[in-house]
Order: C-alpha cells, then sequence, then structure tokens
C-alpha cells in the first residue's frame, strides 16, 4: 500500500481569527463570569470548573458556549466525563473514535485538540496518519487490527452513510457487547454534537497553534 502523504502543519495567525470572536473564549460568546451568573448557571459553571475537572482553569472550547444554557451544561456535560472516561475501552480506542469522528465531520478544533491526547494514550502515528487521512482500511499500518477497523469503520458510517451497515454493526457487537456498541454510537454522538457546538460559535483555534488537520472545505 502507498505510504500515507505528509501532512505539514499550519500555524493560526493574528488575521484568520474572524472580527466576531471574543479574545478570551476564542468564540463568538464571551466566556461567563461566574459572579454575574444566577443560581442554576453557578451549579452548572461548578460542575464543570471545579478541581476535580478537566476544566479546572476556566472553562473553554465548547463548554463555554454550553454555560449559556446551564440546565443543558449540567445534562451534558457529566455524560461527556462518562462517554471519555468511564466506559470499558480503553484510552487509546477512545481517542481513535474521537479522532475518527473528528475527520469524518472535518473539523480542526476538535481534531487539533485531540490528536496529543491520542498520542499520549498509545495511538501509533501511523495509524493516525491513516485517519488524518482517510485512508484505506486494507492497508498495513501499526496499531490497525480488527477493533480498530471497526471502530474507524463505524464511525465513518454512522456519520457519512445512511446507516451503519449490518456488517460493521455485527462486527462492533460482537468486539464490544450490545452497552459497548450503544457507548460507541454515544461518544462518536457526543463529539458530533461538539462539532455542531464549535462550528455554531466558530470556536477558534488560538494565534500561534499549529492546526493539526488538512483544510477540507
Amino acid at each position: 500500500m502507498p505510504a500515507m502523504p505528509e501532512y505539514v502543519p499550519t500555524v493560526v495567525a493574528e488575521s484568520d481569527i474572524p472580527a466576531d470572536i471574543d479574545r478570551d473564549s476564542w468564540g463568538r460568546l464571551p466566556v461567563p463570569a461566574r459572579d454575574t451568573l444566577d443560581s442554576d448557571g453557578r451549579r452548572a459553571y461548578d460542575a464543570v470548573v471545579n478541581p476535580d475537572s478537566r476544566y479546572a482553569s476556566g472553562p473553554r472550547g465548547p463548554t463555554t458556549p454550553w454555560l449559556y444554557s446551564p440546565l443543558m451544561a449540567e445534562h451534558i456535560f457529566p455524560a461527556s466525563t462518562y462517554l471519555r472516561f468511564g466506559t470499558e475501552k480503553d484510552q487509546r480506542l477512545t481517542e481513535l473514535t474521537i479522532l475518527s469522528t473528528a475527520r469524518e465531520v472535518r473539523n480542526q478544533y476538535e481534531w487539533t485538540s485531540h490528536e496529543p491526547l491520542a498520542r499520549a494514550a498509545g495511538l501509533e502515528q501511523e495509524l493516525i496518519d491513516l485517519v488524518r487521512h482517510r485512508g484505506a482500511l486494507d492497508a498495513s499500518v501499526p496499531g490497525l487490527g480488527e477493533t480498530e477497523r471497526t471502530v474507524i469503520r463505524f464511525a465513518r458510517e454512522v456519520v457519512s452513510e445512511e446507516k451503519v451497515s449490518s456488517t460493521t454493526f455485527a462486527a462492533a457487537l460482537g468486539l464490544f457487547g450490545e452497552k459497548g456498541v450503544m457507548d460507541l454510537a454515544g461518544l462518536i454522538g457526543y463529539y458530533s454534537f461538539v462539532n455542531v457546538t464549535l462550528k455554531a460559535f466558530d470556536v477558534q483555534l488560538a494565534p500561534g497553534r499549529e492546526r493539526l488537520l488538512p483544510h477540507f472545505w
């Protein structure tokens, strides 16, 4: 099989940031100040921003606009924590699922945020590159076994096809069981929702950040 083409990241420049973007949130809405929120807002803010949270330093990315709908944020944030860290899939497969979804929806922010996390979780660079370039799943690259093929194929089909094929569903069901295949669909669905949030509020990578996904639009 031919090697994946090399991708050279580009760097976000000041001139790339649209005029309607807030310079603290890097989105279309500013980061809400906790002391200006009502009781629902403060409760949602504290669910997202607390010492035990991955957002301990403050809201960023999709969580900033979520906080403008406190009851939604209160429901979505625990689900996001479960889908990322609470299922039976190891973090390597979880990050593979996230990257596969980010590539399928072509979301630069989502991909760039998660490629380093995927490498830290042990995902092979060759496999990351295959997903980045939407390579053929019959390729022979390090880390690409039947489980990984099924995860990538499931994400591609559920996002971009009319439905997940019977063959792909049966393979996922055999690997992960009924609960596991629902958790897989839930993780893809969650990051599809993140994609919608990022696009609606035009959340940007800050100037100086590298874009780790080619531009597909």
